[in-house]
């Protein structure tokens, strides 16, 4: 089995941003690689391996044109030989899209523009049929999300090494749901009694939900389905004018983050690092868990043969819209 990232990944507490009621905690799965980590790198592990094992010699993908899990795909894919197609959509621009883009075809991804989901599940089931393997947007596929289930039990063991209490609740961003669905699954089997609050990110939320449940229930035993879908919460209210778009309330948060050194993005972690602000002033919990799912890689080194910005074709560009 291909395992990329270097595990258990540390757990630290934020004392700056704790209350006397409420102590925030945090998941450093920012720091599972250090060229390209994240949690990402969980669910491509197995779905690497699962092609490679399959005989495939090309994956294919999909996400925003500045999508982390495109990004990640490709330095995985290309260290275990595979080449990597991604079809990309649009995209709100920032310095950091641009340079996601161009680290992704750095790394010898083929980004194809797709102006809807619809053209691009045609063109992913067009490469799926001349013998490419398939990798869901975000890798959420039940296969990837196994590897959240191994992280929830990760956590337990922390949680009985002393390493922090059990957490109340676990706060992460929700995009394509895996991640959600296979901790919400996870922390069930593991045996705790933690809850995860999924904070959205994309639309179309209700799509993404009801997937996240499904993959959810296929991860747990028949017995503890109930349970599952109980624990997993999908809260919109952080979404603000959609993807990849900041709020004040993410752009308080990513300032907050800063004063215990960490770096956030627009996109993911700001928002959901903002909710898990609120449920600790709020002060319901006694630990509040966050869950840093992006990477905190530096982007530089992955950008040494990539193409300038303005060397980027103008339909990539043009998925970056202002």
């Amino acid at each position: 089995m291909l395992d990329f990232g270097t595990y258990p990944t540390p757990i630290g507490c934020l004392e700056q941003l704790s209350t006397a009621t409420t102590t925030l905690w945090i998941k450093r799965d920012d720091l599972t690689h250090p060229v390209y980590g994240g949690s990402k790198l969980r669910k491509l592990g197995p779905l690497l391996d699962d092609a490679k094992s399959r005989g495939a010699t090309k994956v294919v993908t999909m996400g925003a044109v500045g999508s982390h899990h495109v990004l990640a795909t490709g330095v995985f894919g290309k260290l275990v030989g595979l080449s990597v197609e991604a079809v990309v959509l649009r995209q709100p621009q920032s310095p950091h899209v641009l340079e996601t883009a161009r680290a992704s075809i750095g790394q010898g991804v083929v980004l194809v523009p797709a102006a809807s989901y619809a053209e691009a599940a045609r063109h992913l089931a067009v490469c799926a049929a001349a013998g490419a393997y398939l990798i869901p947007a975000g890798g959420s596929s039940l296969l990837g999300t196994r590897g959240l289930v191994a992280a929830a039990a990760e956590l337990a063991e922390q949680v009985r090494a002393g390493l922090l209490p059990e957490p109340d609740l676990i706060v992460l961003p929700f995009g394509s749901g895996g991640t959600a669905a296979g901790l919400a699954a996870g922390v069930v089997q593991a045996g705790l009694a933690t809850r995860v609050l999924a904070i959205a990110v994309a639309e179309p939320v209700k799509v993404f939900e009801h997937k996240a449940r499904e993959l959810a229930q296929e991860l747990a035993l028949p017995s503890s389905r109930v349970a599952v879908l109980e624990r997993l919460e999908v809260d919109r209210r952080y979404l603000g004018d959609g993807y990849g778009r900041p709020t004040h309330a993410s752009e308080h948060a990513t300032r907050e983050a800063a004063r215990e050194n960490l770096i956030l993005d627009d996109t993911y972690t700001a928002k959901a690092f903002a909710a898990a602000l609120d449920r600790v002033a709020l002060g319901n919990e006694r630990h509040v868990l966050f869950w840093h799912t992006l990477s905190s890689a530096a982007l530089a080194p992955l950008l040494i043969r990539a193409p300038g910005a303005h060397e980027l074709a103008s339909e990539i560009r043009q998925l970056a819209f202002a």
